[in-house]
């Protein structure tokens, strides 16, 4: 069965699925199952992964991926960022490339968020606030 904004990724191929909308199937590419992508919420050694936020003068939160910041080579960058505003009832998604910084400002005027960011070499990262 699967929840909704679950990540599922194809280990053959690399396709990546967020899903929309619950539901009993299995999600299968190229021929098998896709691995659910776990949230991972606590990393050892330098927070490189993990969310990082701070609230700037303006009062909107900003976003950075690790308390070091996160490489950005082609080979291994954050694919996205993305904050679930509980209180206001959206989610908002921003992608990067590589050679971008790791980093976004959400104007928000909420008080719980869920954030959570992909490594395409080290997977899904979740931080709640």
């Amino acid at each position: 069965m699967t929840k909704q904004n679950q990540v599922y990724k194809c280990e053959i191929c690399g396709n990546i699925t967020e899903v929309l909308h619950t539901g009993v199937g299995e999600l299968v590419c190229c021929g098998q199952p896709m691995n659910l992508q776990e949230e991972k919420v606590k990393e050892e050694g330098n927070e490189k992964h993990l969310p990082y936020v701070v609230k700037n003068e303006d009062g909107n939160l900003v976003i950075r991926i690790g308390e070091v910041e996160h490489p950005m080579e082609e080979k291994h960058y954050i694919e996205w960022i993305e904050i679930n505003m509980k209180d206001e009832g959206r989610i908002a998604k921003k992608y990067f490339k590589a050679g971008d910084k790791p980093e976004i400002e959400f104007h928000t005027r909420g008080e719980h968020f869920e954030i959570r960011a992909y490594c395409n070499v080290h997977g899904l990262w979740k931080l709640e606030i």
